[in-house]
């Protein structure tokens, strides 16, 4: 009951346990992917009317995709936090109060009505912007949904994490380029999804490995083991980081040498030496490194980008 005593407290208001259920702080992070797409698809900005109706509808999209998975997994994560787990350790995910649901925090049809009205909000968003963004939003939804389900069944679970990921990105792009290049929009599916897998995914599971373990869940680092997991981990990042110049390169923005150097800088920093060092000592705290610094490093290629916008 202390716990549920909590929401009567000026310390945790109800609209702080709201963005934990949507994880804002990362989900402020995922918002420089779908930038990032948009601007090198467009090779400039796109107009003032459509810049705010992106942002509005990609937050929007990213709270309510957030809740959902804490709204499917519900049971689970109660059962789960009923008889403990591991915590903290400076996981991103974990700077706000993780599953407020399953905590008691927040009911289930609080949560659920969130979700839902930020749903609502990226659904309409998306659709006048374009409607193929409508429908890859749907889509996404109902991937996530399937992500969550796959928990006790497979751990191929992680390609359809790596796809949700991806849509924000490509719905992007959508956003502001009725017509995009197909190979941008494949050279763009493979830098996300190996970046989601890398450095999000995997390094998250191995986060939770004991307590994956004693459920039985269905994750990389649970079926491979830490070796092989640190192997995919640096294998994905490689290839995100590979695929992100050509992706520059068939943009119509032009990249001097000292930022596409700057880039290079950035990947080797946020994703390679990390997954390096977590390869070398096995560690969960190393996960966790991994895992927050890959989270930066759309942001730093955003930033890149519009150093070369406004250069």
């Amino acid at each position: 009951m202390e716990r549920l005593s909590l929401t009567e407290t000026p310390l945790l208001p109800k609209l702080k346990l709201f963005l934990a259920l949507s994880r804002t702080p990362h989900g402020l992070l995922d918002l420089a992917t779908p930038g990032l797409a948009a601007l090198l698809s467009l090779g400039g900005f796109p107009s003032l009317g459509v810049t705010a109706l992106s942002l509005i509808t990609v937050f929007a999209g990213y709270t309510a995709v957030y809740a959902l998975n804490d709204v499917v997994d519900y049971r689970r994560d109660k059962a789960k936090i009923s008889e403990g787990g591991p915590t903290g350790g400076g996981y991103l995910d974990e700077v706000m109060v993780r599953h407020p649901m399953a905590h008691g925090l927040l009911s289930f049809k609080e949560g659920l009505a969130w979700a839902l009205a930020w749903g609502a909000v990226a659904l309409l968003g998306a659709y006048l912007l374009n409607p193929v963004c409508a429908l890859i939003f749907i889509l996404g939804c109902a991937l996530e949904a399937v992500y969550c389900f796959m928990l006790q069944m497979s751990h191929w679970r992680v390609l359809v994490s790596g796809v949700v990921k991806t849509l924000g990105g490509v719905a992007a792009v959508f956003a502001v380029n009725p017509n995009p290049s197909p190979l941008f929009l494949v050279l763009l599916f493979g830098f996300v999804f190996f970046w989601e897998v890398g450095g999000q995914n995997v390094p998250a599971d191995w986060h939770d490995l004991e307590e994956d373990r004693r459920w039985h869940a269905k994750t990389v680092p649970v079926h491979y083991g830490p070796e092989a997991s640190s192997r995919i981990i640096l294998g994905s990042l490689s290839l995100a980081l590979l695929l992100l110049f050509p992706l520059m390169a068939v943009s119509p923005l032009q990249f001097p040498w000292s930022l596409l150097a700057l880039a290079v800088g950035a990947g080797l920093y946020l994703l390679i030496i990390p997954a390096f060092r977590l390869y070398r000592t096995q560690e969960r705290s190393q996960a966790t490194v991994l895992f927050n610094k890959a989270s930066y490093f759309p942001l730093a290629v955003l930033m890149i980008t519009l150093v070369a916008l406004l250069g």
